[in-house]
This record gives structure tokens, C-alpha cells and sequence, in this order.
């Protein structure tokens, strides 16, 4: 097999396996493939303004250091990103009519995450490390999930969001929809750009517990179906 296809499909792989898994929790009834293509290629298109602004934040980056990490890793990487796969979610699924159930927020904004990611993937593996099979393993068990893991935070708020009559409570989730994603993706990037040794050992706790409280966001979703069911939120 060339080497360049086996590249792609080191890529794609884990973008296919993830959103088949996303897309098969929807139980109950499924989204549409279009809508979800429409939002996955979208999601993928982000990563032109992303990049373009992203150069013109570093270009303005004079802090150096630790400082310099935190502004890459939170607004650089955390803010920029997801804000630009909110953007999507926002403008594409959230006054859609077949956003209906909770858990088609997370379906949602998982797509436009995956979108972006496998351009992401595909420009690391491909370009960036010309083809280095280690960076796109770990990429495909480290990045790409968290990218997902992210993205469940986003469409957990999203859903609330859309599905309470408390307008408070509204603003209230649609803030945390876009702050609570960023403060885990830049710790998460801040992790794994930092030097300092004690605090890389917090990097496998912390995947540890995204999983765990993403799976409880992802159980609380399914218990219920639309707004017309009681369901509150503690978080």
C-alpha cells in the first residue's frame, strides 16, 4: 500500500470509528446524514480562519515562558478552536427542527469537531511530521478524543441551553457551553506544552476524568428525550 494512503487512513481512522460511535448513541431517532455531513464538512472548513487567526495571535505573542504556553494553550489552541466549532454548532444545528433531543446536541457538536480534526490530523501526520506513524498514533489515541471529549462538554451545554424555559439558566449554559470547553482544551494543550515534570503528572488523571464526566453527561442526556420531560442540571 503507498505510504501516502496509509498516512490518510492513519488520519481518518480514528475520525470514522468516533463518529460512528457518537452517531449510533442516538438511539432513539437518528439525525439526518446530510445535516450531519453539512455540519462535519463545516466543522472542517473552520480550520482556514482558525489558522489565519491563530498566526495573528502568536504574531502578537511577546509573552515568554510559562506565560507564552498559557496564551497558546488557552486562547491560541482552546479559544480559537472551539469557538470556531461553536460557530458551526450555533449556526447550522441549534434552531434546526431536528435538534429535538438532548442528545442531538453532542451528536451536533461531535461532528463539527470531527470535521475539524481530520483536517487537523491529516495536516500533523502528513505535513507537519512528514509521516511520522508515532505522532499519528498518538494523535489518533491522545488528540482526536479529545477533540471529542470537548465537543460532549459543548453539545451537553448546547442542549440544556435549548431545552429549559429558565431564559437565566439559558445564558447561563450557553456561556459554559463555550468556557468550560476552552478551560479543558487549554489545560489539556498546557499539559502536554508545559516543562515542568510534576505537572505532566496530572496528564493521565486528567484524560481519566474527562471520560468519567463526559459519560455521566452522556448517561444524564439519555434519560431523557425533549423539553417537555423534568430534567435539572446540577452542574
Amino acid at each position: 500500500m503507498n505510504m501516502d494512503i496509509k498516512l490518510l487512513l492513519l488520519a481518518v481512522a480514528p475520525v470514522v470509528a468516533l463518529g460512528t460511535a457518537i452517531y449510533l448513541l442516538d438511539r432513539r431517532e437518528k439525525e439526518p446524514i446530510l445535516l450531519l455531513i453539512k455540519i462535519y464538512f463545516l466543522g472542517a472548513l473552520t480550520v482556514i480562519p482558525v489558522y489565519l487567526i491563530q498566526k495573528i495571535i502568536l504574531s502578537f505573542n511577546v509573552f515568554e515562558g510559562i506565560l507564552s504556553v498559557v496564551v497558546v494553550a488557552f486562547i491560541v489552541a482552546g479559544l480559537v478552536e472551539e469557538y470556531a466549532k461553536r460557530a458551526v454548532l450555533m449556526n447550522v444545528a441549534y434552531e434546526n427542527d431536528n435538534f429535538n433531543e438532548r442528545i442531538d446536541g453532542v451528536v451536533y457538536s461531535v461532528f463539527s469537531a470531527l470535521g475539524f480534526a481530520t483536517v487537523e490530523n491529516i495536516m500533523y501526520i502528513m505535513f507537519a511530521y512528514t509521516g511520522n506513524f508515532y505522532v499519528g498514533i498518538m494523535r489518533g489515541v491522545l488528540s482526536v478524543p479529545a477533540h471529542v471529549l470537548f465537543a460532549i462538554t459543548m453539545g451537553y451545554y448546547v442542549s440544556l441551553a435549548k431545552f429549559t424555559d429558565n431564559e437565566k439558566m439559558r445564558k447561563s449554559y450557553l456561556v459554559k457551553s463555550l468556557t468550560v470547553p476552552v478551560l479543558l482544551h487549554g489545560f489539556f494543550n498546557f499539559i502536554l506544552m508545559s516543562k515542568l515534570p510534576t505537572l505532566k503528572l496530572f496528564f493521565i488523571p486528567f484524560v481519566v476524568y474527562l471520560w468519567i464526566a463526559n459519560i455521566i453527561k452522556l448517561s444524564k442526556l439519555s434519560k431523557t428525550r425533549s423539553n417537555n420531560q423534568n430534567y435539572k442540571d446540577k452542574n
